[in-house]
């Protein structure tokens, strides 16, 4: 297990990396590093940021989808999901479907297409993945900008885990309300659904919802059953915002450059995302 004064001073490392937008080897190439090692890194980082005045205001899970586990990870492949916090200063929303990001300060930008939801009320230990769909107020359409402070997006997940768990900025689509029978029916739903991601009027990419953990109602409920396991963190709550993982792999971004989103098989409307 991490020492608290070592899991402190990498917080702080990772911080200042992001603060100044420099770029540093990743913390496993120093000494070995566990998953439990990171989540104690990541638990500094939110006390931090708690104390100097942000809010967390929900959770983004990263490396749901299977199809891109391959392309990551240095040692070994990324092999399983992890988690870190959003921040009411990290989340937006797009007016209108349509937003502008600067990208002012981020490390090594990449754009990830997700779908996010709301816990209109707290899960409850044990519940089936058709319970934990009944606790989703809305859901929405949303593109993370995800940033690496590692050099050429080079890391193991646990590097993955303490650097924030890669989160940069959630831009959040216009919210779909879901009725009773909408919930009941929301894990397959989305399973089928699928879309596309263009920049600048040139296709980059198509993905399904079935590549988030056969769903991202399911990648909810991985999350939830984490959590349990992790005492030092807070369980889901009402309230919150998840944002379930990408449908694609993270494309690299630069200013000057618009990007566009479209779904198939599920009424929810993409977004246009121009980067300054």
């Amino acid at each position: 297990m991490l020492m608290s004064t070592q899991a402190n001073r990498y917080a702080h490392r990772l911080i200042d990396a992001r603060a100044d937008s420099h770029l540093i080897a990743p913390l496993s190439a120093e000494a070995p590093l566990t998953l439990a090692d990171a989540y104690e890194v990541s638990k500094c980082i939110l006390d931090i940021r708690i104390a100097q005045g942000d809010a967390p205001v929900g959770r983004k899970i990263g490396f749901t989808n299977r199809t891109i586990w391959s392309r990551y990870g240095v040692a070994e492949p990324i092999k399983a999901p992890i988690w870190g916090p959003v921040y009411e200063s990290t989340v937006r929303y797009a007016r209108d479907n349509h937003g502008v990001q600067s990208l002012a300060g981020a490390q090594q930008p990449r754009i990830e297409p997700e779908v996010v939801f709301r816990l209109g009320k707290a899960p409850t230990p044990g519940m089936s993945v058709e319970a934990l769909a009944g606790c989703i107020e809305w859901m929405a359409h949303g593109i993370e900008i995800v940033v690496s402070p590692f050099p050429g997006w080079k890391f193991e997940a646990a590097d993955a885990v303490a650097a924030f768990g890669l989160h940069g900025t959630l831009i959040v689509g216009e919210p779909q309300q879901l009725t009773q029978a909408g919930r009941r029916k929301l894990c397959e739903v989305l399973a089928d659904a699928s879309v596309s991601i263009s920049c600048d009027d040139r296709l980059q990419a198509a993905g399904f919802g079935s590549d988030v953990l056969d769903s991202p109602v399911k990648a909810l409920w991985h999350l939830h059953q984490v959590l349990q396991e992790q005492p030092q963190f807070a369980p889901l709550a009402a309230g919150e915002i998840i944002t379930t993982g990408t449908w694609t792999d993270a494309y690299p971004v630069a200013p000057g450059q618009t990007w566009v989103t479209a779904f198939s098989g599920i009424t929810l409307p993409g977004l246009t995302l121009s980067f300054v």
